[in-house]
């Protein structure tokens, strides 16, 4: 495979898999997507705020192509903000504002990675002491393994939201002639054999 079609692959399936984080996060009553489904927060407004503005550093910022009119938060030495800030939306950002800047990050990073070949450098200013560089190879593998992680995160809390399962519209990627009923009654067998499996059960 010659450099031009691996990065047409790696490309195509970055840009698949981010906006299947945006369907993951679409469709739902504002105070769902904003509902933390974990005892740290996880949400799926801020899993869409946070990968918009690692996108915007890697495919940005790391290339010296800054991402324009980032959010306050983006600014992690700013005191008013925790590090954390972009894993949430605040008050004052509504759904559509978050949409709207994971939109913005996409374009940015896209002109971006379209302009480069997989070998340009780029420097990473917070990997290691001081900093390292880092090819766009390297950087569309990691931006990769980000959204997996997240896409994941966004899997089980769209699920426990309000049902829904599967990887994305058309393409479930899940055994789709299995009823409600056949879902419950597997579900059941399961949590039976984690039960049977505590210490003491006595099996």
């Amino acid at each position: 495979m010659n450099e031009d079609a691996m990065k047409d692959l790696l490309v195509r399936r970055y840009r698949l898999d981010r906006e299947t984080l945006w369907h993951k996060a679409s469709g739902l009553p504002e105070h769902l997507a904003r509902t933390p489904q974990t005892p740290t927060g996880t949400n799926l407004l801020g899993l869409v705020k946070h990968v918009a503005l690692v996108e915007a550093g890697y495919f940005g910022d790391c290339f010296g192509e800054p991402f324009p009119d980032p959010p306050a938060c983006y600014d992690y030495t700013n005191p008013a903000f925790e590090p954390d800030d972009d894993l949430w939306a605040f008050p004052e950002e509504s759904p559509a504002d978050i949409f709207a800047l994971a939109r913005r990050a996409a374009a940015h990073a896209d002109a971006t990675i379209d302009r480069h070949a997989l070998g340009d450098l780029a420097h990473v200013a917070w990997w290691g002491e001081g900093g390292r560089e880092a090819s766009l190879a390297e950087l569309l593998v990691h931006m990769l393994d980000e959204l997996a992680r997240h896409l994941g995160q966004a899997d089980i809390v769209r699920e426990q939201l309000d049902g829904s399962a599967g990887y994305r519209s058309g393409n479930s990627n899940l055994p789709e002639h299995r009823t409600p009923e056949e879902w419950q009654e597997r579900r059941s067998r399961l949590q039976a054999v984690a039960d049977a499996a505590r210490p003491g059960s006595g099996a």
